[in-house]
């Protein structure tokens, strides 16, 4: 079965910091490029950071994040993190791991960890 699941999400103070996790299981892990999106309460989905196939030598972030927030991939653990820091009330959102192209938010992707910023 194919399958995300996120975890590391919780109950951050504004200006902390959190990693998220995002295990992969069922498919071949490191052809695929993987995105980090996102969704705040009463929000469409929106794309956060993504990283290349194989060695992740590209990455990309959304211009609300760069700087910030650092995704990763260790294909041996078919595993994708998003490093948080510096986060503000407005990073307040449910966060997915999923597959795809860069800037894609309709790919395959996993129940979500719930990330709550407050100031």
């Amino acid at each position: 079965e194919v399958q995300l699941v996120e975890s590391g999400g919780g109950l951050v103070q504004s200006g902390g910091s959190l990693r998220l996790s995002c295990a992969a299981s069922g498919f071949r892990f490191e052809i695929y490029n993987m995105n980090w999106i996102r969704q705040p309460p009463g929000k469409g989905l929106e794309w956060v950071a993504g990283i290349s196939s194989y060695e992740g030598r590209s990455t990309f972030y959304s211009d609300s994040v760069k700087g910030r927030f650092t995704i990763s991939r260790d294909n041996a653990k078919s595993a994708v993190y998003l490093e948080l820091n510096s986060l503000k009330t407005e990073d307040t959102a449910m966060y997915f791991c999923a597959r795809g192209q860069k800037y894609d938010v309709s790919g395959l992707r996993g129940q979500g960890t719930q990330v709550t910023v407050f100031s």
